[in-house]
């Protein structure tokens, strides 16, 4: 089987799976428990960050869209102590291929490897990458941006300024 045959392939199992559930899924009041284990090794628990907001951030490396968000989502998990990013690799490559990648886009959060066939329950599968999932403090989905986001969008959604 050449590439372009299993990329297809691939293609149609993650739409068959987009269709059944999504990002969008994540219904919003829901509580969510969510533990994984990073690029680098490390342990990262939702539990773990009930004292602020966690914004878990679905991208991928080929996604032009998703490598514009990486600068602005590290200054605001780096300026805003109530706010923790994590980043979730939602592709299928091997875990180096991330890391390399990561050597030019430079993030200082937390950032995992999503499998694509078996994605985490508590969010669904994107529909589109980027998608970013809001956990308040309490632990449950508050809102969920489909597309790109904005640190400034997420402040002004965590201060009550852009909440619908």
């Amino acid at each position: 089987m050449n590439t372009k045959t299993v990329r297809a392939l691939l293609a149609l199992v993650l739409l068959a799976l987009c269709l059944a559930t999504s990002a969008e899924d994540a219904v919003e009041g829901e509580a969510v428990a969510f533990a994984t284990t990073t690029v680098e090794g490390e342990a990262f628990d939702l539990e773990a960050h009930r004292e602020g907001w966690v914004a878990v951030n679905f991208w991928a490396t080929w996604c032009k869209p998703c490598r514009k968000e990486i600068p602005d989502l590290d200054s605001l998990h780096r300026e805003r102590q109530d706010v923790t990013v994590l980043g979730l690799a939602f592709e299928e490559v091997p875990p180096a291929e991330v890391i390399a990648f990561l050597e030019d886009y430079d993030a200082s959060y937390p950032i995992a490897m999503v499998d694509v066939y078996d994605p985490p329950g508590a969010f669904g599968v994107p529909r589109v990458l980027p998608t970013t999932v809001m956990v308040d403090p309490q632990g449950r989905v508050a809102k969920t941006f489909v597309g790109p986001v904005t640190s400034e969008e997420i402040k002004a959604y965590i201060d009550g300024e852009g909440a619908p």
